[in-house]
């Protein structure tokens, strides 16, 4: 930071007198000023080699060396004692309002430890619920363990069928083969007798097509003598029908005849003068009805119309009405909770006597709830405030001292739990780290096993989860010619293949001098019983095997065997032969 003609100490100086001005100006021609000593500090580098910079308390820097201000004397600083007291005075007025503040917060703090102790019997009962619930967890925990107990043994039943019926699975599987081949033969057989029936289809299609035409030229020949023999019927009935019309027309002609005579007699008796009249007399009254009928429509009508109206106009009037009715009720309502109000307030002004005329001109025009609420602030002030506490000063100093304690306290805790936090996020980060590691050295191993003990395939492990910790492990085994989704498609011999590679997976990945093998070969045919043989060799350079098995390939591959027979009946007894022994024995026999 460069220094300015303001950071001068002699810009800060008055002086009165040429001559001492020109004195300090030789004096302090290189002297400059900082706030505090951090600064001086910052402007060391852009000092001259004669220059120096002063602070408030006294401090020199130059750029050689850095002097101090230690006060040597009891009356010094006369000025710094005035500002001390003077901040002092101004702290102390700052501590008052503070032992104000903390009158009312102890008060606070008092009501929340009250609040605190009705919480913590409430936590307690709380508590011996809970700790009724774990026990009532631990037998239930308890039975569930006995029923995964019998779910194990169960298990166990299971899979000993399963090794059962994969037995009985390859058994079928063998005369599902010698099915196959058979139906092969019968599908041959069904071809020739396929092409010969084809064939025969033919010619019936032929054969079925001559009889169809002959069936529709018999049908036709058919169709045309019904067609005959119905016009014959036919016209024999319209010629029975003309008989009878014209016999009935005779009958009405001679019934004609005689109407027009007796017609003829009647108008000869009667005069047609005497007819008009009255003939003219009923038209004119069927006139004048058709006329009233006319008048009585339309009437009936308008007074439809009318009535159709009227009743439009009452909906109207129905629908204004109802907002009215609801206006009316909800005004009826706040009108019975003024009354409420009115008599509340009345009961409360009673209650504590008040002067009613002198209240009533100072609160015109004010809402009852707003007073209501100043009501409320100024009661719950007045509770707040309390009893008058004398001993608050010596309470706020124990106070005080407490809250140091538990800060110091929180501060260590804060602390330990930041170092705990920090030690599992390593240990977090080293079991990972090394889970990784033998996920990815087992996987390999089981990769390069697999392939050994069957031959060819591929097999490999498979986290299922994104974080390795708490992640799950699926083993994905194919041997070779198949492409199953799944190890359960596997048979029972391919199963224990697959195991036994996991198994030395992990085991070379820590390799013990010992290993135990409990009839591991057991589901196993001859070839695969070689290829886990050749296995155990190559490993048995390391680690010395100590395997059970009634399997005579995997008894070759023996140094030493111990076997247990039974020459009397209830009494067995041990027997070891060394391998290597007895064919030196052998070879000096021969």
């Amino acid at each position: 930071m460069a220094s300015t003609e303001t950071d001068r100490l002699l810009a800060h100086i008055r002086c009165d007198e040429p001559e001492l001005a020109a004195i300090l100006a030789d004096w302090l021609a290189n002297v400059f000023t900082a706030p505090d000593l951090a600064a001086a500090l910052e402007r060391r580098e852009n000092l001259s080699g004669a220059a120096c910079c002063v602070t408030p308390g006294g401090d020199v820097v130059n750029r050689q060396s850095v002097t101090l201000f230690a006060p040597d004397a009891a009356e010094h600083g006369l000025l710094e004692r005035q500002r001390e007291i003077e901040e002092l005075g101004a702290l102390i007025a700052q501590r008052e309002e503070r032992v104000e503040e903390e009158h009312a917060r102890l008060a606070e703090i008092e009501a929340r430890m009250e609040d605190a102790q009705s919480a913590l019997q409430e936590s307690r009962k709380h508590l011996n619920q809970l700790q009724e619930q774990a026990h009532a967890f631990q037998v239930e925990t308890l039975k569930l363990a006995q029923a995964m107990d019998r779910f194990h043994e169960r298990q166990g039943q299971i899979d000993a069928n399963l090794t059962e019926m994969a037995a009985e699975e390859d058994i079928e599987n063998e005369r599902l083969n010698c099915a196959d081949a058979a139906i092969e033969g019968q599908r041959e057989q069904i071809r020739e007798l396929q092409v010969v029936l084809d064939s025969s289809r033919v010619d019936f299609d032929q054969t079925e097509q001559v009889l169809r035409d002959e069936r529709e030229q018999a049908g036709r020949i058919e169709r045309e003598l019904r067609e005959s023999q119905f016009a014959q019927r036919e016209c024999r009935n319209k010629i029975e029908e003309i008989a009878r019309s014209r016999e009935l027309a005779l009958k009405q002609i001679e019934r004609i005849v005689d109407e027009f005579a007796r017609c003829a007699e009647n108008v000869e008796a009667m005069h047609a003068e005497d007819l008009e009249p009255r003939l003219q007399e009923a038209l004119d009254q069927r006139v004048g009805r058709e006329q009233s009928l006319a008048a009585v429509r339309d009437a009936l009508e308008a007074a439809t119309n009318a009535l159709r109206g009227l009743e439009e106009q009452r909906m109207k009037l129905e629908h204004n009405l109802e907002p009215l009715r609801e206006r009316i009720g909800e005004l009826k309502l706040k009108e019975q909770a003024a009354g409420l109000n009115c008599d509340q307030l009345a009961a409360q002004l009673l209650e504590v006597q008040a002067d009613e005329p002198s209240l009533s001109a100072e609160l015109s025009g004010a809402r009852a709830s707003a007073l209501q609420g100043a009501m409320t602030a100024l009661q719950r002030s007045i509770e707040a405030l309390g009893a008058v506490n004398l001993a608050a000063l010596e309470e706020l100093e124990s106070a005080r001292e407490r809250k140091t304690y538990l800060d110091a306290q929180s501060e260590d805790l804060t602390q330990a739990m930041e170092t705990l936090e920090n030690a599992i996020r390593r240990i977090d980060r080293e079991t990972r780290d090394l889970l990784q590691s033998t996920f990815d050295a087992v996987n390999r191993s089981f990769g390069e096993l697999f392939p050994i003990l069957f031959g060819g395939g591929e097999a490999r492990l498979i986290l299922t989860g994104e974080e390795i910790l708490d992640s799950g492990l699926q083993v994905m085994a194919q041997p070779p010619g198949k492409k199953n989704s799944t190890i359960h498609l596997l048979s029972g011999g391919e199963k224990a293949l697959t195991a036994i590679a996991l198994v030395f997976s992990m085991f070379q990945l820590n390799p013990a001098p010992f290993c135990l093998l409990d009839e591991v070969d057991a589901p196993l045919d001859d070839t695969n019983t070689e290829r886990f043989c050749a296995m155990v060799r190559r490993m048995s350079a390391n680690t010395q095997f100590l395997f059970i098995s009634h399997n005579k390939i995997a008894m070759e591959m023996a140094q030493q065997l111990i076997g247990v027979t039974m020459q009397e009946s209830g009494v067995s007894r041990i027997v070891a032969v060394d391998m290597d022994e007895a064919l030196r024995m052998r070879e000096q026999i021969v």
